[in-house]
């Protein structure tokens, strides 16, 4: 009987000993943070994709609603965002064999500059970059995958903020 209270016994001892509050998600919230604020990222990329600033902002403004139990605000809140969109480029991957050189992958890279303010673990700040990308064949035309391929690289930069201000690992 008492080599099986043993492990419960431990097991309750770490989950109250953490100071930090966790979430299914792997979001570790530092005690007493209740308010995230995010600003609008602007596109000061060189080729600006209309949809870009408002797509990113509000998938990262859903990330956090859904994956932690903050509340949204406009300002002075426990963890801020605040960043721009920097890069937006397209350029040949993969050159085709033969005489011509032609580009048998292009690839859609987009740059994002993020600072990052936890008031409650000031330690935690950062301000930084983060940049994905995806392939696509050189045979479609960027307009017809554009927006498909913008949003893969968003969900990819979205979780690389989102990691790096509150998961932790």
């Amino acid at each position: 009987m008492i080599k099986k209270l043993i492990p419960l016994v431990l097991a309750l001892i770490v989950f109250y000993g953490c100071k930090m509050n966790y979430s299914f998600t792997g979001a570790s919230i530092p005690p007493g943070t209740e308010t995230v604020s995010i600003e609008t990222f602007p596109n000061m990329a060189p080729i600006v994709n209309p949809m870009l600033s408002i797509t990113l902002t509000e998938a990262l403004k859903d990330k956090f609603m859904s994956q932690t139990s903050l509340q949204l605000i406009n300002n002075d809140a426990d963890l801020q965002f605040s960043g721009t969109i920097v890069g937006y480029r397209n350029t040949p991957t993969a050159i085709k064999a033969g005489e011509q050189s032609q580009a048998a992958m292009n690839r859609l890279t987009i740059t994002v500059k993020v600072k990052y303010t936890n008031t409650m673990d000031p330690k935690a700040d950062f301000d930084t970059k983060f940049s994905r990308y995806a392939d696509y064949e050189s045979s479609q035309d960027l307009h017809d995958v554009e927006n498909t391929l913008a949003d893969e690289i968003i969900d990819q930069i979205i979780d690389d903020i989102f990691n790096q201000s509150v998961v932790n690992w």
